[in-house]
């Protein structure tokens, strides 16, 4: 990746539940939200677009793109934005979001009735990948968002998105699969997932689920031209997965840093 993407993950990583990054800071600011399956993100940028501030909390609001627990997602993004609030010393009004590729309007519609619940303007609606690659800035390729329901491909031609699918596969099936083997608690499973000192014996588990990512990438990529694969979500964090992605596909994959902030940093790159 380059020096500067990585810099901004890098960024996000020091202050994303953390202290803002400029104390006094009173500029123009892009924020967007990404209401993930199993984490929700608020991302604040300054006016050169690079991380200021945010939250993230696992929450089970959503479930395969869909928003299933409404009044727990209103108060969730109005929690994050009143302690951002706090921080910042001045309100956030007005935010960007996405959706997976595919959705429903009317659910989509039910992502925008979250920000508002929690008193914020939706500004712009962008499905994740699309998004992620705001950030990312692929001229070529395909942006695969492996999210906690569902993996998400924007394939990108000359900087342009030609094609979005979605299918229900994401961080959640890895963990269930990690809670059956283990005999732990799902809750459980979220912990020793994300935990690195397990990373090895967690890669071994979930190996099958791997190989489902992997086949539908491949699938959705045969039709292009597809040189590289950009990773990004949560789920990208696992051990190995990027190799796995590229056996199955026979193409570059790439993972950045901290690719659980790479979606709603570049969804809010799209706040206007």
């Amino acid at each position: 990746m380059n020096p500067e993407l990585d810099a901004i993950l890098q960024q996000a990583q020091a202050v994303f539940n953390h202290k803002p990054a400029a104390n006094g800071y009173r500029g123009p600011v892009y924020v967007g939200v990404d209401l993930g399956t199993a984490y929700t993100v608020l991302a604040v940028l300054d006016e050169a677009k690079r991380p200021l501030a945010g939250r993230y909390q696992f929450a089970q609001i959503v479930r395969d793109g869909l928003v299933v627990d409404f009044i727990g997602a209103i108060q969730l993004v109005k929690k994050m934005k009143a302690e951002l609030e706090a921080e910042l010393g001045f309100p956030l009004l007005k935010a960007a979001t996405t959706y997976p590729p595919g959705v429903p309007l009317v659910e989509v519609k039910a992502t925008k009735n979250v920000l508002i619940g929690a008193g914020l303007e939706c500004s712009h609606f962008v499905d994740e990948p699309t998004g992620a690659n705001a950030l990312l800035q692929a001229q070529d390729g395909a942006v695969v968002d492996i999210g906690g329901g569902t993996t998400g491909i924007a394939i990108i031609e000359n900087g342009r998105v030609i094609y979005t699918a979605d299918e229900a596969t994401g961080g959640t099936h890895f963990s269930l699969v990690v809670a059956g083997a283990l005999g732990v608690s799902f809750e459980e499973a979220e912990k020793i997932k994300t935990d690195p000192a397990q990373s090895r014996m967690v890669s071994t588990l979930v190996y099958p689920v791997m190989q489902k990512v992997g086949s539908i990438v491949a699938r959705h990529i045969k039709p292009y031209q597809v040189e590289t694969i950009y990773l990004v979500g949560g789920t990208s964090s696992l051990a190995d997965i990027g190799d796995v992605v590229s056996g199955m596909t026979g193409v570059k994959t790439v993972i950045p840093p901290h690719p659980m902030f790479v979606t709603p940093i570049g969804v809010a790159m799209t706040d206007g």
